[in-house]
């Protein structure tokens, strides 16, 4: 008898959690495990701010899949473009760019979720994301360019333009790219005499009313004092209107002369959601407790990608898409595909909220642990120790920490390493969002494939 056949799409903290967790579960010929992801690494997400402002190096926050003890995963490096849940096939785009057919009799959709844009004009010609590792490292080349090309100007108009940053999104991602990349920018400029600091200016928008609303007022107004006293002008209730090479223009009238637009306005889930043609809450796929889709045979979805219903809080509350929930819902995942696959039940994933770390840079950060509201140094700590232990492995953990350590004695460091120097890298060229397949287009792929033709 064929031993069945698990497919995990995505390498995010739910995708390779689940990995692991089978891996370490499972009796070895009991199943076959394969992974769908471009990259043999995990990215972990939080620490890309301090790696574009160069405080960590792009490879000690990609943790390799491949350092297993137990390792017996195949690793398809690709990305899947779309699901036929009745073929019970997986079309994958490998990174070759040829189109495979994996079939599986368990699926686990990982794939996470994609910057969230929206239709204004010259966003996705114009701005930058922080969603991925080579993004992270393009923004940090492409902000000491700045400094390079204005320093060696003698155009007022041009200067301006390059030395104006504007960040939009008030969340995490984007306070912490804020207050990371202008402690860069705010130690580079000493090595620029020609350049007079008060000419670089750093901003964060949001069009919400609070920073970080998920802080609570408190933990977000010293958020906001930190920024504000640095420097970095945040206006709240403020979007981006418009975006050309050389300006950004605000919903509330204002044209700021600019060359660098971070977009961190949010993410939405995987666009492999809507190839399934499956039910969904704001976006993500609704799941059961236990993570399947109902109405799906052998199909389980976690992490951004789903909507898994928070049973802590009740009320129909979904959990949010965090790194503490998918981490834990790749394990809840993958117990219950093993139960499944010895018909035994299922349990329900629940997970009370640890709380949350922003971390700003140097000495400065907000914390609140377990509830626990805290600033300053000790919310430093609290930070950069929740990241440290959650780093998957004793390698990156000693990276990490050796960078931090570093760091800390020499300081900063504003080599252009040059990469993409000749290319726009504009959002779609890091994302690949175009990629995917409507549902017509999965069962066209799939049909042609039972027929040979």
């Amino acid at each position: 008898m064929a031993r069945p056949r698990i497919l995990v799409v995505g390498a995010g903290f739910a995708g390779v959690e689940c990995v692991r967790r089978l891996e370490r579960g499972l009796i070895p010929g009991e199943a076959e495990i394969a992974l769908v992801a471009p990259f043999s690494y995990q990215l972990y997400l939080p620490l890309l701010p301090q790696v574009a402002a160069g405080v960590l190096t792009p490879q000690s926050v990609a943790v390799s899949l491949r350092r297993s003890q137990k390792h017996r995963t195949r690793i398809i490096p690709g990305g899947a473009v779309g699901v036929d849940p009745e073929a019970k096939i997986c079309i994958i785009r490998k990174i070759t760019d040829e189109i495979v057919y994996e079939p599986y009799d368990y699926v686990v959709l990982s794939p996470g979720s994609v910057t969230r844009t929206f239709d204004i004009p010259g966003l996705l010609d114009h701005a930058r994301g922080m969603k991925t590792l080579a993004e992270a490292a393009y923004v940090r080349d492409h902000v000491i360019a700045q400094l390079d090309l204005a320093d060696a100007s003698h155009d007022e108009h041009e200067r301006a333009s390059r030395l104006q940053f504007v960040v939009v999104g008030g969340g995490y991602a984007g306070t912490e790219t804020a207050a990371c990349l202008q402690r860069l920018t705010s130690s580079a400029v000493k090595h620029y005499p020609r350049l007079d600091p008060k000419l670089i200016k750093w901003h964060l928008i949001d069009i919400a009313p609070k920073l970080m609303p998920e802080l609570g007022d408190k933990l977000g107004r010293s958020a906001l004092e930190v920024l504000r006293s640095r420097g970095i002008e945040v206006s709240l209730g403020v979007s981006v209107a418009e975006a050309t090479a050389e300006t950004v223009t605000f919903t509330d009238g204002r044209v700021l002369p600019c060359r660098t637009l971070i977009w961190t306005a949010g993410v939405t889930a995987s666009p492999l959601v809507a190839t399934l043609d499956a039910e969904t809450v704001r976006g993500r796929l609704a799941v059961t407790a236990e993570m399947s889709l109902p109405g799906f045979d052998g199909v389980f979805a976690l992490g951004d990608c789903a909507a898994v219903p928070d049973l802590s809080k009740g009320d129909g509350a979904v959990c949010p898409p965090t790194a503490q929930h998918a981490m834990r819902q790749g394990r809840r995942a993958a117990a219950n595909l093993i139960a499944t696959l010895r018909n035994q039940p299922l349990r329900p994933y629940v997970h009370k909220d640890l709380g949350l770390v922003v971390d700003l840079g140097g000495k400065d950060a907000v914390s609140k642990p377990l509830g626990v509201e805290m600033h300053g140094i000790a919310a430093q700590a609290v930070a950069r120790g929740y990241h440290w232990s959650a780093l998957r492995t004793n390698v990156a953990k000693a990276r990490v920490m050796t960078n931090w350590v570093l760091n800390a004695v020499a300081g900063d460091d504003f080599v252009r390493t040059g990469f993409q120097s000749r290319n726009p890298a504009k959002l779609r060229d890091f994302e690949y969002t175009d990629a995917y397949l409507t549902p017509a287009q999965v069962r066209e792929h799939t049909a042609a494939l039972h027929t040979g033709t």
